[in-house]
């Protein structure tokens, strides 16, 4: 079981594991070792997730995540296998744990006085600015 919160932890059978050929400088090693990780976790059929949750970790993960619910992450910061590996497993328990937390309700406020006039004063400052580039009305072209 990996921990994720103190109420989230997760099988280890949940996560598939494929091992691919990291892109960019590695000499002659780089085309015989595979070092970067790919991590699969289907979060829509994992028991330890709720449906909200599944719902804005969707949100959260964004192209990430398939149209079926299964969670993509492809881990190549590292040139070590084990590092990679740790690496994505650390991005899924980041992802989940934003998830877990419900997003604070936003509590409507209205501007200040200060802030009312400061916009005032900037439109004020606009519109002189672009009343300047006005030609004079006097001066019309013949």
């Amino acid at each position: 079981m990996i921990p994720v919160t103190e109420s989230i932890y997760l099988d280890e059978s949940e996560l598939q594991w494929d091992y691919i050929h990291s892109s960019g400088p590695g000499g002659q090693n780089v085309n015989k070792v595979a070092t970067a990780v790919q991590l699969r976790f289907d979060a829509g059929r994992s028991p330890a997730l709720t449906p909200e949750i599944v719902k804005r970790l969707r949100r959260i993960a964004g192209r990430k995540m398939t149209l079926e619910g299964v969670l993509i992450i492809t881990a190549r910061r590292f040139r070590y296998q084990e590092k990679n590996r740790s690496d994505a497993l650390e991005r899924l328990a980041d992802l989940i744990r934003k998830a877990a937390s419900p997003p604070k309700r936003r509590i409507r406020t209205s501007p200040s006085r200060a802030a009312r006039e400061e916009r005032l004063r900037e439109k004020k400052l606009h519109a002189g600015r672009k009343k300047a580039r006005k030609k004079p009305a006097g001066l019309a072209e013949e």
